[in-house]
């Protein structure tokens, strides 16, 4: 095997030259293999292996400074400066994350797992190396969906009137996450018809040199223009056309589902198939996809909205061709997704925004002027918020609260089950009186008919909902943390003690009616939130409760970035386990 001999980008420009082919599928095989156990970023990373070979092959890193756009492009990268075990050897996986890391190797210059950032980074490397008079090459590699992001324009146009010499490789797949969406994605169709030669050329329009290689997975192709290309006095933009799952039938045939599936078992012709064929459990991309689309059948209004992630809502392609344009991926391009949903709003329409929280932290001037300053009648709904959610540092989905906490007008929810959830998002689409978000559990979706609201129950000022009644303690637990909270009732419920449990429904807000009638029957109230504690909701509890003489302690995360955690350790490094919690409130009470 040649990746085993490779402990750098050395030993890859020590290869000969027609070993190149081989290492590009060494390096596809063990893609697939780890994906395969583990799942992964697979069609991205399947593409951009010639390209990582070439790049390493001609250039001379960490001196030369790549950066990859999004970074989930940078398995053969990774495997290329010397973690190629982490690959290949099952019991080195977890050595590797799935994004750059700078805490990994100084082939990783930047934490990156967010988008359209690259040629940012790349201005500020180049002005930084020109002003310390050093010689190196900087090399921003940007795709799969990343020009769709405002930043990335930016960069560019400042690029154009910088002059650096920067190259900047346009890795383009034809793909985003799921299809490409937008003008700038029309022109890079056209440019590909026509072998880059057509009058229409976006970056030609800006001022930047352009150059066109229709075969990006051609190795030998892309290293003999990559040498026409170092020592740059200027920025040089290389339009490189790749295949999104190249190598692998299957991916080239779906990208969209190839893009990041879970662990998946290979077939006696090699053509992956999920792991699971089982029917799966249902979740709340499909209860939201299902409620949304029947919706739409006798609500013209009504207006899906994701920012390339619409999977997280259950629209897959079946549906979004039935929705048409009452379904809107703007690729993405997260400011403009929160600003198109207010606009939409004003102009009379029922907008309704899916969206990782972990990236509408991208959005936050717009929530905040364009939403909530106007007070605009919208539905944002927040996945992966949770402690169950991605666990790798870069996206993290635990800030939410924190992040939109004292957002002026802003009415953020938290159901605890499908009957919640659905009852929220009706009142949402129906609500007039400002912006409302919904707080999608992080865990599987369960039914709670005795938490179920009324039926002509709204949401526009908190209400909490005592489920258990009980003395001396009180347990309020929010949305996905209801769970933990009768758990530990239950626990203390065995030493003999009835604790009150609450279902707080409002993460913004607090029901001082309720609040008033605990802190009089209780000598302890606890808290527990699936977030970060900094800044978080039980904060808003105890600020409220501390000049009651009630005690109080908040559960929760303490902000930090664990990267790829074991979900065990850090519930128990954070006082998260029933037992914890228990003996918390023992220790209060002994006070």
């Amino acid at each position: 095997m040649y990746l085993e001999g490779i402990t750098g980008p050395d030993d890859v420009r020590s290869l000969d030259e027609k070993d190149l082919p081989a290492l590009c599928q060494e390096i596809r095989q063990a893609i697939i293999d780890k994906s395969a156990a583990e799942g992964g970023h697979v069609g991205s990373n399947l593409g951009v292996v010639e390209l990582s070979v070439a790049l390493h092959r001609v250039f001379h890193s960490p001196q030369d400074q790549i950066i990859f756009d999004v970074s989930h492009q940078t398995y053969a990268h990774k495997m290329l400066t010397g973690r190629a075990v982490a690959f290949t050897d099952p019991a080195h996986y977890a050595e590797a994350s799935g994004f750059a890391s700078p805490r990994e190797s100084e082939h990783d210059l930047f934490a990156m797992g967010h988008t359209s950032t690259s040629v940012s980074l790349a201005c500020g490397l180049a002005l930084a190396r020109d002003r310390a008079g050093a010689h190196h090459d900087v090399v921003a590699v940007i795709g799969d969906g990343s020009l769709s992001g405002g930043m990335a324009f930016e960069g560019l146009d400042d690029l154009a009137e910088l002059g650096l010499g920067i190259l900047v490789i346009v890795n383009d797949n034809g793909w985003s996450i799921a299809e490409n969406h937008g003008g700038i994605y029309e022109n890079l169709a056209e440019l590909r018809r026509t072998n880059g030669t057509s009058e229409r050329n976006l970056f030609r329009d800006l001022g930047l040199e352009y150059r066109f290689l229709a075969d990006g997975n051609d190795v030998d192709r892309l290293i003999g223009e990559l040498e026409g290309l170092r020592g740059l006095d200027h920025p040089v933009v290389l339009h490189v056309c790749t295949v999104k799952g190249n190598g692998l039938d299957v991916a080239c045939a779906d990208p969209e589902r190839w893009h990041h599936p879970p662990a998946f078992t290979l077939g006696e012709e090699t053509a992956p198939t999920p792991a699971s064929s089982a029917p799966s459990r249902e979740t709340y991309a499909e209860l939201t996809g299902s409620f949304l689309s029947s919706r739409m059948e006798y609500d013209p209004l009504l207006v899906g909205i994701t920012a390339a992630t619409p999977y997280i809502m259950g629209f897959t392609p079946a549906r979004r061709k039935a929705a048409g344009d009452q379904f809107v991926d703007v690729g993405i391009a997260e400011q403009h997704a929160v600003t198109f949903t207010a606009a939409l709003a004003k102009g009379g329409a029922h907008p309704v925004l899916g969206i990782y929280g972990v990236f509408l932290q991208r959005a936050y001037d717009q929530l905040w002027h364009d939403l909530c300053l106007n007070t605009l009648p919208a539905t944002i709904l927040t996945y992966g918020c949770s402690v169950h959610g991605t666990r790798d540092a870069t996206h993290l989905g635990l800030f939410d609260i924190s992040l939109l906490n004292g957002l002026p007008g802003l009415t953020y929810l938290a159901p605890v089950c499908r009957e919640e959830f659905t009852a929220m998002l009706t009142w949402s689409i129906g609500y007039a009186g400002g912006p409302v978000a919904i707080r999608v559990p992080g865990q599987g979706v369960v039914s709670r008919p005795d938490l179920a609201p009324a039926a002509d129950e709204g949401f526009e000022r908190p209400r909490y909902q005592i489920v258990r009644h009980g003395s001396e303690v009180a347990i309020l637990a929010l949305g996905s943390f209801f769970e933990l909270g009768e758990r530990v009732a239950d626990a203390l419920a065995s030493l003999g003690m009835k604790a009150t449990l609450v279902n707080p429904r409002t993460v913004f807000g607090l029901d001082e009616d309720a609040l008033d009638g605990i802190a009089a029957n209780h000598r302890v109230v606890v808290t527990l939130e699936d977030g970060v504690l900094e800044g978080g909701w039980g904060e808003q509890v105890a600020r409220y409760l501390g000049p009651a003489g009630v005690r109080v302690r908040c559960f929760g995360v303490r902000a930090g970035f664990p990267d790829r955690y074991d979900l065990d350790e850090l519930l128990r490094e954070n006082d998260l386990t029933p037992e914890q919690i228990v003996s918390g409130i023992q220790e209060m009470l002994d006070v």
